[in-house]
């Protein structure tokens, strides 16, 4: 049997080849890190995660990407596999220590016989054979190149930002505190599973006249393209206004200060822990252009991180994605030349879970191809299936942009109400119904 050959050993590149693997079709997985790496990438690890270390909300009856958690697990993913194994605590959301978690998803590939892990850089496309182009939002120049030669238009592109990590032994805990935001998770450890750092009003003001006066990193000369609006830099969200950030990732609700209950913060920035000894945290929400030196200067106004030292900063880069419902099949076939899937971010998802979803299906259709049969996309009712037909036909492609799951991609419920009100009632209806279908198409594979 020809193997399936996949370009990138990202999330998406990762999970497509452990899905392939597991039907018993040989896979190549190609990689070019670490002999050629980005500026973002820092080993040469499969899935390795590179902005926050959060897959967000474990909610799967309330929650879209909660929903998407359950639909992986049931697909026995090894991304959420290797995840649950090494989850931080971090409230109700699922966080993990980073480095073990790709070190072990690499583990893992390498441990399977039918997985082919080849180094190198992949600068063309290949006419024949089945292909998944995984490449992630980095793809290299001259991939990229060759993409836009082949599907004859440029692929989009928007600027991601990545936030600054702490070293934990330098925030000074008797002004910080430990605290989930209302107190949230079943454990004491995730309802301490974040650090708050309180603002007053002034200490806000005079935070938000630094965070906008500071150098910012500049863009190249003819370099243009717009924010992604869930990973805004929290310059861009003060720029829009003096009260964004507080009602943002400032957000002071559901917190009460250990140090002085009876006083209420003006403002709160919150610290998720980033690796299983507690040793590093990032910033929530906190990702920057802000130049170095300036955002060493602006966060040690954070009160408790006065004398913090940062195990790294943040940076912005450039992310490439398609214009996927011009391009893509409902297979995730490239129309032009459907010997070639695309799955990740580079189809115009956005997080982590969401491109590591895309390579599940991905891996899945391209192993059906394989075995002579065709494997259709899951129910839109469903998480996965809301994903794929919003970015291959659901999406209005004149404004086309990076998209997370979320409840409003689902086919509504006619006899449920809308509105903020109707939510408790409806998130519910959605979730079950979307078991229900996932559970059907997984059963009839």
């Amino acid at each position: 049997m020809e193997p399936v050959h996949i370009i990138g050993a990202g999330l998406a590149g990762s999970e497509a080849a452990w899905q392939i693997a597991r039907t018993g079709v040989p896979v190549v997985l190609h990689e070019m890190r670490p002999a050629k790496g980005t500026f973002a990438h820092k080993t040469g690890d499969c899935a390795e995660m590179v902005c926050s270390n959060s897959f967000r909300s474990d909610d799967d009856v309330m929650n879209a990407v909660g929903q998407l958690h359950w639909e992986m697990r049931a697909a026995e993913g090894l991304i959420m596999s290797m995840a649950d194994r090494h989850r931080l605590p971090a409230g109700g959301a699922l966080a993990v220590d980073r480095e073990a978690f790709s070190a072990a998803v690499t583990e893992a590939l390498q441990a399977e016989p039918l997985i082919q892990i080849v180094p190198g850089e992949i600068t063309d496309l290949p006419d024949d054979g089945n292909w998944i182009v995984a490449t992630g939002p980095l793809t290299s120049d001259a991939l990229a190149q060759a993409i836009r030669a082949v599907t004859g238009t440029d692929a989009l592109a928007f600027f991601d930002a990545i936030a600054p990590i702490v070293h934990a032994d330098t925030i000074d805990m008797s002004v910080a505190w430990e605290q989930s935001r209302y107190d949230k998770g079943e454990t004491e450890a995730e309802q301490k599973a974040y650090i708050n750092c309180p603002m007053t009003h002034d200490q806000y003001e005079a935070f938000i006249d630094a965070l906008l006066a500071a150098e910012k990193t500049e863009f190249h000369e003819g370099e243009t393209a717009g924010y992604f609006d869930g990973c805004l830099p929290i310059e861009v969200m003060a720029e829009r206004g003096r009260e964004t950030l507080r009602h943002g990732p400032m957000k002071p609700v559901g917190l009460t200060n250990a140090h002085n209950p009876t006083e209420k913060p003006y403002a709160v920035v919150q610290l998720r822990r980033d690796n299983a000894l507690g040793t590093l945290y990032n910033i929530v929400g906190f990702q920057t252009k802000m130049k170095y030196g300036a955002q060493t200067q602006v966060f040690r106004m954070i009160p408790g991180l006065e004398n913090a030292s940062f195990a790294r900063l943040g940076g912005i880069h450039r992310n490439s994605f398609l214009n996927s419902p011009t391009l893509l099949d409902d297979r995730m076939r490239l129309r032009q030349r459907p010997n070639l899937r695309f799955a990740g971010q580079v189809t115009g998802v956005e997080g982590y879970v969401e491109s590591a979803a895309m390579g599940l299906l991905a891996g899945r259709m391209a192993a059906a191809q394989a075995q002579g049969r065709d494997l259709p996309p899951p129910a839109p009712t469903t998480a996965m299936g809301a994903l794929v037909n919003h970015i291959t036909g659901g999406a209005e492609a004149k404004t086309f942009q990076p998209m997370n799951v979320n409840f409003g991609l689902f086919p509504p419920l006619d006899e449920m109400r809308g509105g903020r009100k109707g939510r408790k009632d409806r998130y519910p209806a959605y979730t079950q119904r979307a078991k229900d279908d996932f559970s059907a198409w997984l059963a009839a594979q």
